[in-house]
């Protein structure tokens, strides 16, 4: 029996979506089920710093669990939420975000059995576990927008799309090589710069670049405008990290060196937009130290990606495409502690008193909570990366191990502050 009501037709003849439908009550509650697992991805990579060199495979196994645990967990828990939010969108069905989160996290924890001996079967198995989430990483971002309400924004959609497209063919080279496959094993050391350009400066810059046009802003208190400087961005990383990987790959100079200088115009790019957003910023008069902590994690986080953008990029002007001229642990303080990990803590402070359970009362004991030493927090992580990136080029161990201790107590810090804060409050008396 019709109502009267005329129903609204979306541009393809379905029902546009009703307020019940942009429901986001499960859509956070996963999110932050989401970020907590990538803070134990991340708390184990700082633990896993701290053992012996064989049994971390040097640098890889805390490298693996930063990235391939926390940061994908992080993203994968955030930007579905994100790309519906945005586009005023329904959200994905809360069976499939945890179905992409399961994968993502088992997949990361079964690839890194790859340090115990006679676990040969595992990290191909969790290879293609990592590489079947990413594929409902991408139902789950994207299906939603078809039904958008509002804009869909294109440039940060296509930053998820491509960086989810280097996630897939990064992961892909890494399981074949696991798995024994002959013609990538035998050319490893080609194809290792290649799966770090694509992991690394391909999905996590891509993504977090995206989401920072957004996120940025609204840290800072600005509003949030249409920008060339976002089309640079998302166009220089998105064309130059696979035009790297493709050059290492293809033993081919001239292509290596052009993704390289594209990347370089896309941390230009991303910089530029941080600094005419911080121009426009805001003037905060409550919660000002968690304002100060948040703020400042994003933007040291933007300038150490810069940084990290000019050394690898340099490295592979220098010596085009020879595997020889490239080392990923130059790469470990920028990449790893100033952009990945402070990013990620910035970010999660701000998310949680925002979308996390619990009313307004809640959220500002949070913000109050979170913004306490936030001077030294800040100063911590970034003195530390400071110190690694200095040490560890020149072979300094004493500088190194300098740098690793100060940076992980900074990073304690922030994810003790923000475990502490995602627990029920105690009420006085």
């Amino acid at each position: 029996m019709s109502s009267g009501v005329p129903i609204r037709l979306a541009p393809r003849g379905r029902p546009l979506p009703s307020r019940r439908d942009l429901g986001r009550s499960d859509d956070r509650r996963i999110t932050q089920a989401g970020l907590a697992v990538a803070g134990v991805f991340l708390a184990l990579a700082v633990a896993a710093v701290w053992l012996p060199a064989d049994a971390r495979l040097g640098v890889w196994l805390p490298l693996h669990l930063a990235f391939a645990g926390a940061a994908a967990q992080a993203i994968g828990a955030v930007m579905p939420f994100f790309s519906a939010a945005l586009s005023s969108a329904p959200p994905a069905p809360p069976r499939w975000r945890v179905v992409a989160l399961v994968l993502l996290g088992g997949g990361a924890a079964l690839v890194a059995t790859r340090v115990v001996p006679g676990a040969a079967p595992l990290p191909a198995a969790g290879g293609a576990l990592s590489i079947a989430g990413v594929g409902v990483l991408a139902v789950v971002t994207f299906q939603p927008v078809r039904r958008a309400l509002g804009r869909r924004h294109p440039v940060v959609l296509a930053a998820y799309g491509l960086g989810l497209a280097d996630l897939a063919v990064g992961a892909g080279v890494a399981t074949l090589q696991v798995g024994g496959y002959l013609p990538v094993l035998q050319d490893w050391a080609a194809w290792k710069p290649a799966h770090a350009w694509l992991n690394l400066l391909g999905f996590v810059a891509l993504v977090v670049t995206g989401t920072l046009v957004h996120l940025y802003p609204t840290v800072t208190g600005t509003l949030i405008r249409d920008r060339p400087a976002v089309v640079v961005a998302v166009g220089g990383i998105g064309l130059g990290a696979p035009l790297v990987a493709a050059g290492y790959a293809l033993h081919a100079d001239a292509a290596a060196r052009l993704g390289a200088l594209a990347a370089v115009g896309g941390a230009a790019g991303l910089v530029h937009l941080a600094v005419a957003t911080w121009r426009d910023r805001g003037t905060w008069t409550t919660d000002l130290p968690w304002h100060r902590l948040t703020t400042g994690h994003l933007s040291a986080g933007i300038a150490w990606f810069a940084v990290a953008i000019l050394i690898a990029a340099q490295r592979t002007l220098a010596a085009g495409a020879d595997p020889a001229g490239w080392s990923i642990a130059w790469l470990v303080a920028p990449l790893a502690v100033g952009w990945m990990t402070q990013t990620l803590i910035g970010a999660w402070s701000h998310l949680l008193p925002a979308i996390g359970p619990g009313d307004p009362e809640r959220h500002a004991w949070q913000r109050r909570l979170l913004g306490r030493g936030a001077i030294a927090q800040l100063a911590a992580i970034n003195a530390g990366a400071a110190l690694l990136a200095a040490g560890v080029p020149a072979g300094s161990v004493p500088v190194a191990v300098a740098g690793a201790i100060v940076a992980a107590g900074g990073v304690a810090l922030g994810l003790g502050k923000l475990a502490a804060a995602g627990l029920p409050r105690r009420e006085a008396g």
